[in-house]
């Protein structure tokens, strides 16, 4: 696998010119687009910057996290606090992702979205207000384990990190999710899957597939 240096900054130019450029391949009136990598590789962070070269473009885009739909505690720690599988299968609620964000934006839909659904901190609905996507803007979903649930993104980045970089810059008590994200890379053929690769192992000097 060949990347070339880039910077942040000009990546999200690249990508943003890709988005500006391109029509949903569904004959959708919105573009979806995945950035999937663990909290390590801060995947959010691409999609923000993306997200602001699109305004300046004068798209509108809307930028959501899966951290916003995590199943109620009683769910997700059923099998305790630290439980990989757990992590890997029960953890995000992949149910109201396509019930809420996805299905408005199918072809003929209202495009009205749902931004975040469920706060892990106090575990309770965040009532937060609907959101309108016009038609043309660009929803970017980040969030981990993305390419594994066939959601019908037209673009997917998949930010790559070493296992030394990733155990590295992944919070101690965090570390016991490591072997979720092995088993996703066992399992998923995300250099095969994804259409942008990106290497995030250094966060000042990441490299991409183009």
């Amino acid at each position: 696998m060949r990347l070339e240096a880039i910077t942040w900054e000009r990546l999200a130019e690249r990508l943003a010119d890709r988005l500006a450029g391109a029509e949903p391949a569904d004959g959708a009136a919105w573009q979806r687009v995945g950035f999937d990598g663990a909290p390590a590789a801060r995947p959010g962070d691409l999609a923000a910057r993306v997200g602001e070269a699109l305004r300046v473009r004068g798209r509108p885009s809307l930028v959501i996290g899966t951290e916003g739909f995590l199943r109620p505690a009683s769910l997700r720690l059923e099998h305790g606090r630290r439980d990989a599988e757990s992590y890997y299968d029960g953890w995000f609620d992949t149910g109201a992702l396509w019930r809420e964000v996805f299905g408005p934006l199918d072809p003929g839909g209202s495009g009205r979205i749902l931004p975040d659904l469920w706060d892990p901190a106090t575990d309770r609905a965040t009532r937060s207000p609907y959101v309108q996507l016009p038609p043309g803007g660009i929803l970017l979903l980040h969030g981990p384990l993305l390419l594994r649930h066939w959601f019908p993104f037209d673009l997917t980045v998949h930010l790559l990190l070493s296992p030394g970089a990733f155990r590295r810059r992944t919070p101690e008590a965090d570390h016991w999710t490591l072997p979720a994200f092995e088993r996703y890379e066992a399992e998923t053929d995300l250099a095969g899957t994804a259409d942008v690769l990106v290497r995030a192992d250094d966060p000042r000097h990441p490299a991409w597939s183009g």
